[in-house]
């Protein structure tokens, strides 16, 4: 049975704090008929700090969608491998033991995707699968994991690697002044993580069940529109709103185990905000503290897309775990709108590893 094991993740070293992102806000927008409203929208995401790929002024300033894309590259090339290596160690593999690479990413555009990168430079065999995931935004991590499940199903015997890269900040436009462009200004920050699926032996989440969901009509509720100057951030003011039609799709994913959403060991779900969190506390008849790991990377690293799930768990991991056969649930949210969640137990016991089944 596929194990989802600790994630490594990482982030930048250059740190933003709210109030900093507030100041900015006024100053640079204080003409803006809405500047309150925005100011109160991002002091009650509960962010405190976030990190960035760059300084805050050359942040700030916007070179190019070619100069962004360019920086982009580089930074992945740069600064991933750290957490390839580290997840690899926490996996207990090589690289050299994996088989496929699950790369997500949506905020910089690399063909061939970063998975040729990284098999050519880090010792990955050159029969690697490769799956780029670009356009399921932050729900991505949550698909990576389930597409990792259902490969790991397919052949017991392989092994895949995660890798999530988000540079958000390189997505600020100066220009976009809506109210859903200043609330992400001062919402999304930059992270990359990774983490191994293994099909035999690791221990961690034994995956047993994952599920995908689409709310119909919502496909331009979380969007980019791409023009000369790169991606320009697109958030309907619905967004928030959708865990109250997501909530009994977690429901009725549990109860096709035979397992009660609301009497889980463990929840680990993309924080894309903090009323996603109190609605799914609301609708799932669940305690707030069970969604103490996703407030965290918010309160700390701000909304980082694909990689806000593998930092949640990361922070369950280093938390203890949970008991040996606790049961959990996995969830992303994304564009579309679109939910990838996933169920399992933890488990404490690692089973065999694929060399002592050969």
């Amino acid at each position: 049975m596929a194990t989802l094991c600790r994630p490594a993740v990482s982030v930048p070293e250059h740190v933003i704090t709210m109030e900093e992102t507030l100041e900015l806000a006024r100053s640079r927008h204080a003409d803006h008929p809405q500047l309150g409203l925005a100011l109160r929208l991002m002091e009650n995401t509960g962010v405190r700090t976030r990190h960035l790929v760059q300084p805050l002024a050359e942040t700030l300033a916007h070179p190019g969608f070619e100069e962004r894309n360019k920086l982009y590259a580089a930074e992945a090339k740069a600064r991933v491998p750290l957490v390839v290596r580290r997840a690899l160690e926490d996996g207990e593999l090589s690289a050299a033991e994996i088989d496929m690479i699950i790369y997500v990413s949506c905020t910089g555009f690399m063909m061939p995707s970063l998975t040729a990168w990284l098999i050519n430079t880090m010792g990955f065999p050159s029969h690697t699968r490769q799956i780029p995931i670009a356009q399921l935004g932050c729900a991505a991590g949550g698909a990576a994991i389930n597409r990792a499940h259902d490969f790991c199903t397919a052949y017991p015997q392989a092994n895949a690697l995660i890798v999530a890269c988000e540079f958000c900040s390189l997505c600020y436009q100066p220009t976009d002044t809506g109210i859903g462009s200043l609330l992400s200004n001062g919402l999304f920050g930059d992270g990359m993580a990774a983490a191994v699926v293994r099909g035999t032996g690791g221990h961690g989440i034994r995956l047993e069940r994952n599920g995908s969901y689409l709310i119909p009509g919502t496909e331009d509720w979380i969007a980019y529109d791409v023009r000369a100057t790169g991606f320009h951030f697109l958030l309907d003011k619905r967004v928030p709103g959708t865990m109250e039609p997501l909530a009994p799709v977690l429901r009725s994913l549990a109860d096709e185990h035979g397992w009660d959403a609301s009497d889980l060991d463990f929840y680990i779900v993309h924080a894309g905000g903090p009323r996603i969190l109190d609605d799914l506390s609301t609708f799932l008849h669940v305690r707030p503290e069970a969604f103490r790991h996703s407030r965290a990377t918010l309160t700390e690293y701000g909304n980082i897309a694909s990689a806000v799930v593998l930092d949640a768990l990361r922070r369950l991991f280093d938390e203890g775990g949970a008991a040996d056969q606790a049961r959990g649930l996995l969830a992303g949210f994304g564009p579309g709108i679109t939910a990838e969640m996933a169920l399992g137990r933890w488990s404490r016991t690692p089973g065999r590893s694929r060399k002592e089944t050969r």
